[in-house]
């Protein structure tokens, strides 16, 4: 039996299709609603409009819940590597051992940039942020890559896929070397994805890069957790932009513009940039927990609560792990991972963060990590590109081949001026 909603307007009754998803959610559907009564609906922010039916996350913000493709993050997180999660992500199940080799044989096949993208990375000013360097060589990726007429659509789906999550790991190490002056690392063939990026970062010529099994973990543990996040702003803006058919790269380069911003992906930069703040204060953190309490004050404690997780973020827990494990076998004091240390141990204890469920979110753990990592502080939203990157594709493959696709173009309700005559400049006050 079909569920239906009831809405009055001017004395009249109509009836609106209720959807049930596979967890239990329920959604109104109102993509008629204008056609049949004349209105739209006004929610900014979309915080209770869902944009698309999706088969890839399932979210539980109240409950603490984060499932890929039905596989819980906690799993995945113990059991599974990054390039695994992203096979699932993006093709709907876990693969088999024949087909993750090949699918990991494809990502070193195609893990080489071509060499003319170096003049790019050595053009941008110094002060240019990697993650617009980033956005901008993604999009340039198209020209050198372009669509081959001989294959299907599938085919060629598969070899961008492939492309980007191998490709954009190796721009990410590469745009750090040349940054920094020190000769480009090449990828090499017997190391997986994760120990590679750390092998491209952080080996020289004149010191050795041993690669470290924990670190690798960490790193697995880091991409798999941000792999997906359901309909996030930059997932939100992937499918947005992927709906006018844009090719892949430039969906993908939206999605890292999107990601960019302070309040998505750059959160954990912000959280070592706070730290650093508190250091500079001579450790003393207490005015900065005093500020985050005042209702007058728009200081936020970068790294504690979530829009969508009212208890403690599922990912935190498992990051917290992954975060204890590195930092405990770090030789070198840090003054700011403590001061990070000290205020998870307040902030947990700390009535007023409990009531108003301001637990340590990933991005509280991550950044820690990241630095614990030697991750520098410019890169750690383009760590979180990286991973997000299975997420982005997946749903834009979703997306384009939903039966229902539609350009995305939303209303508005519009509250300028009413219609009025244009005025000669000679004429005006």
């Amino acid at each position: 039996m079909q569920h239906t909603a009831k809405i009055m307007i001017d004395g009249k009754t109509f009836e609106l299709p209720i959807i049930t998803g596979s967890e239990g959610e329920k959604a109104i559907d109102i993509s008629r609603l204008r056609q049949e009564i004349g209105l739209v609906t006004y929610d900014p922010g979309f915080a209770s409009t869902a944009n698309c039916q999706s088969s890839i996350t399932f979210l539980d913000g109240e409950r603490g819940i984060l499932r890929y493709r039905g596989i819980p993050v906690e799993q995945l997180a113990e059991h599974s590597r990054f390039v695994e999660t992203a096979y699932l992500l993006i093709n709907g199940e876990l693969p088999t051992q024949k087909e993750l080799t090949r699918f990991s044989v494809l990502l070193n096949d195609h893990s080489l940039v071509h060499e003319d993208m170096r003049a790019f990375f050595e053009h941008f000013p110094r002060s240019a942020h990697p993650m617009g360097i980033l956005s901008s060589m993604v999009n340039a990726l198209r020209a050198f890559y372009p669509e081959i007429p001989e294959r299907t659509e599938e085919e060629e789906i598969n070899i961008t896929v492939t492309r980007l999550l191998s490709k954009v790991r190796t721009m990410a190490a590469m745009s750090y070397k040349i940054f920094r002056g020190h000769k480009v690392i090449y990828p090499r063939e017997d190391l997986p994805y994760a120990a590679n990026f750390l092998n491209m970062m952080f080996d020289s010529p004149v010191r050795r890069y041993v690669i470290d099994k924990d670190l690798v973990k960490a790193l697995n543990v880091f991409w798999i957790l941000h792999a997906d996040h359901e309909q996030n702003c930059s997932t939100a803006a992937v499918r947005l932009v992927g709906s006018a058919k844009v090719n892949l790269y430039a969906a993908i380069s939206a999605g890292i513009c999107a990601l960019w911003g302070p309040l998505h992906g750059g959160a954990n930069q912000a959280v070592v940039e706070m730290l650093g703040q508190i250091h500079e204060n001579g450790g003393d953190w207490a005015p900065f927990i005093a500020r985050a309490k005042d209702k007058n004050d728009p200081f936020r404690l970068m790294g504690f609560g979530h829009r969508v997780y009212k208890t403690y973020d599922p990912r935190a827990r498992i990051m917290k792990k992954a975060c204890d494990k590195v930092l405990g076998k770090l030789t070198r004091h840090d003054p700011m991972l403590d001061i990070a240390r000290r205020l998870e141990e307040v902030a947990l204890k700390d009535p007023y963060f409990i009531d108003h469920h301001l637990y340590p979110n990933i991005d509280f753990y991550s950044g820690v990590l990241l630095r614990a990592i030697g991750i520098p502080l410019n890169m750690f939203t383009v760590m979180f590109a990286i991973g997000r990157l299975p997420g982005w594709i997946s749903q834009w493959k979703e997306s384009i081949e939903d039966p229902n696709w539609k350009i995305q173009r939303p209303r508005q309700i519009y509250i300028g001026p009413n219609e009025r005559d244009y005025v000669p400049i000679e004429e005006r006050g």
